[in-house]
Parts: C-alpha cells; sequence; structure tokens
C-alpha cells in the first residue's frame, strides 16, 4: 500500500481526492491548517469510507499545520521514514483561491502561495520524494486564449491568484529540468468544479461570503429574499451571459487519482493538462438547470460585467483524456443534483 501525502485535505477537492484514493487502496496522509476549511470534514470521510468499507478509514491520517512552517512538514516526511515506509507521492491543493481576493490582498497571495510551495518541494527533494500532482488552474490562460483552450494557448493570467499558479507551475519546470531523470511532475488546469460528494456528506464550503458561482446560486435558493447577481447581459454568446466548464467535483478527484497512477507507472516527466468537460455552459444555463432539477426557484438580476471578466472558457481535455483514459462521467444535472443535496443537508456547512 502506497502512502501519499495530500495537502489541501479538508478542503472541496482535497477532500473529494482523499476518498478516491482510500477506496483505491492508498495510504492518505492528509496535511491542513484548517484555516479555510473545517475539521468536521475528517469524520464526513471517514463516514463515507464506512459506506464502502469499515477498514478504509484507518488508512487515513491526519496533519494539522501550516507549509509556511517547513519544520512541520520535514517533521512528517522524517516521521514516515523512520517508520519504514516513505511518502512516495505529493498532491499539492493547499493554497489561497479567491481571485478577488488577490486582487485586493496581492502580497498574501505570493506569500501563501508561493512559500508553502516552495517549502513542500524543498522537502520533498530532501527524501527523494520525486512524485507531485499540483493543483493549478484555467486562470493560467490569459484573455487571449481561444475556446476551447488547449494547453499550449498563450498564458497571461489576469490576477494575482492566476499569477501565483503560474509562477508554481514554472518553479516545477525549473525543478524538472534541474533533473529530467528524477521527477515525475503534473500540473493540472482545471476549470469550474462544482457539485459535491452524492452521500451529502461533503461538498462546497466557502467560509464568509462565496466566491464562486453555484454557492452563491445555492444561497439565492435558500434565501428567498436574496437575489443572485449576474455580471453582464451583453457578452456575445447564446444568450448574453458568460461560459463556463463546469465540470463535477468527483470527476476532478478521479482525475488527480488517474494523475497521480499514471506518474508512478512512468517515466520521469513534467505534464501540463486540462481538467474539464469540454462543453461550455452559459450562466443563466446553469440556473435555468438548477432550478428545474430541484424544481426551486432562484431569482437573480443583471448586474454591469466585472472588470477581467472573459466570454467563453472552455477546456480542451483531449490531452487528459487521451493520456489518461479520463472522461467525465457527470452530467451537468447530476452536478445541480448533488450540490444542491449537500447545500440543502448543510445549510450552514460543516
Amino acid at each position: 500500500m502506497q502512502r501519499i501525502l495530500i495537502t489541501g485535505g479538508a478542503g472541496f477537492i482535497g477532500s473529494h481526492t482523499c476518498i478516491k484514493l482510500l477506496k483505491n487502496n492508498y495510504e492518505v496522509y492528509l496535511v491542513d491548517s484548517f484555516v479555510n476549511s473545517s475539521p468536521k470534514v475528517i469524520n464526513r470521510i471517514s463516514s463515507i469510507c464506512n459506506l464502502y468499507n469499515s477498514k478504509l478509514a484507518k488508512n487515513l491520517k491526519v496533519f494539522k499545520g501550516d507549509l509556511k512552517d517547513k519544520g512541520f512538514i520535514e517533521n512528517i516526511f522524517s516521521n514516515a521514514k523512520k517508520l519504514g515506509k516513505p511518502i512516495e507521492g505529493v498532491i499539492h491543493f493547499a493554497g489561497l483561491k479567491a481571485v478577488n481576493e488577490s486582487v485586493i490582498n496581492p502580497l498574501l497571495y505570493w506569500y501563501e502561495n508561493m512559500f508553502s510551495s516552495i517549502n513542500l518541494v524543498s522537502v520533498m527533494k530532501k527524501y527523494n520524494c520525486n512524485i507531485l500532482v499540483f493543483s493549478s488552474s484555467a486562470t493560467v490562460y490569459g484573455k487571449e486564449a481561444i475556446s476551447p483552450i488547449k494547453e499550449n494557448s498563450y498564458l497571461n493570467p489576469s490576477n494575482p491568484y492566476g499569477n501565483t499558479k503560474l509562477t508554481i507551475e514554472k518553479l516545477l519546470s525549473d525543478l524538472y529540468n534541474e533533473n529530467q531523470n528524477l521527477w515525475k511532475i503534473a500540473c493540472l488546469r482545471y476549470f469550474n468544479p462544482i457539485g459535491a460528494h452524492p452521500s451529502s456528506l461533503i461538498g462546497e464550503n466557502p467560509l464568509g461570503t462565496p466566491n464562486n458561482l453555484f454557492p452563491l446560486i445555492c444561497n439565492a435558493a435558500i434565501d428567498n429574499n436574496h437575489k443572485l447577481n449576474i455580471f453582464g447581459s451583453d457578452w456575445n454568446t447564446i444568450d448574453g451571459t458568460c461560459i463556463r466548464d463546469f465540470v463535477h467535483v468527483s470527476d476532478v478527484a478521479e482525475g488527480h487519482l488517474k494523475t497521480l497512477e499514471y506518474l508512478i507507472h512512468n517515466k520521469s516527466n513534467i505534464l501540463k493538462m486540462n481538467i474539464g468537460t469540454g462543453f461550455g455552459t452559459t450562466v443563466l444555463q446553469l440556473i435555468e438547470t438548477f432550478s428545474r432539477i430541484n424544481n426551486i426557484k432562484v431569482d437573480y438580476k443583471f448586474s454591469s460585467r466585472r472588470a477581467g471578466d472573459i466570454a467563453e472558457i472552455v477546456a480542451d481535455n483531449s490531452l487528459s483524456s487521451s493520456l489518461l483514459n479520463w472522461k467525465p462521467q457527470k452530467s451537468i444535472e447530476e452536478m445541480c443534483v448533488d450540490g444542491w443535496n449537500w447545500k440543502k443537508n448543510n445549510v450552514n456547512g460543516y
């Protein structure tokens, strides 16, 4: 049984990925500071594991700490080695991810995202852990990128969050080029993960005001006095609203599992891959699908466009499909059902 460390493992995508790995007989070291996530996620992960196999949860070990504390990371790797079973790979989710917040406080994003990533790969190198799946983002692409966006499209992030993701990708490329016979690295650029685990035990749980569209739709469905803001009704799209590539979080988690297994079984490389469905859905189409499939009304209003928004962002997922044999399984309807079931059963989150 291989031991894999997951940073940010209590987060939205991290928690779903933990379950995927546990179900596939990996031992998971979950690392999280719990600053932007809840410790209650851990018991939920264990409960989900028990639905499949009562023995799975024993393969999960949790470490609370901050990746900016290099000694904290070193202790985890050192103790694993002393136990005679070193950490063989890392999936790195940890980091700040709110685009708007990054514009308001860019120094915070550079400090948190860069410092933690540098510490992590430094310790990995010291302990000869050479397999890394990095949680990147479609925000690395520029406004000039034409959908469906290929991995070799123009890279020009429009916000500090995207800049940190792209810079970490460059750091990892430099690390790989230092010793191309050593590292096995994949940077996964995912588009718009939504939905939740079908058990409704874990899902997206933004602390404070949500930044992403789907939690805002759910909030408007919960509160009849709240209207959802749609930014722009005059985009050059079928209904005047922005087009995005929404992908179920369970499919994203499966993409991480398949990427990890690809790296384990293949020679050293550095990969940059899109994780998306390849299909675009407008904001209005998502709202209408959510309302229809869940039989609930969502009030909305139109506001002016936001600076930096782009009309259409859709993935070309042919590389991840061919290389990993990864294909999204969940429809937009299933995303809306699972996401809403999570929200209505956990109105106040965890």
